[in-house]
């Protein structure tokens, strides 16, 4: 079993299906080339643990021909994608009991494993 994201013409994924394992054919046809054909869709194969593709993909993220990874959408209108497509907040997050609160553009600090505005 392997899973396959289907990319619209501006490389949005709109849809991931879980199909048939990457090594077996169809009609004598690699999986994604089928699928593609298929659906009359670029079809590009993710995976759960990270080992093609940079990330699984989802409904939203975007494929990235050149690299050929999957960009997980923009978390934030302040973040910005650094060069390994990883999404970075304005200011480094100074430990995980913090939150990024994009109406102050800041790091907010987790009060009692609560999120507090």
């Amino acid at each position: 079993m392997a899973h396959y994201a289907f990319i619209n013409e501006n490389n949005l994924v709109t849809e991931v299906i879980v199909g048939i394992d990457e090594i077996e054919l169809i009609e004598g046809i690699d999986p994604e080339t089928w699928y593609g054909n298929f659906r009359n869709q670029v079809c590009k194969r993710t995976s759960y643990n990270h080992n093609i593709r940079k990330q699984y993909a989802g409904i939203g993220f975007t494929y990235d021909e050149v690299r050929d990874e999957f960009v997980a959408p923009q978390p934030y209108p302040s973040w910005t994608l650094d060069e390994n497509n990883d999404w970075q907040a304005p200011t480094p997050k100074p430990a995980d009991d913090y939150y990024w609160n994009e109406n102050i553009q800041k790091w907010v600090q987790v009060e009692n494993g609560a999120q507090t505005n």
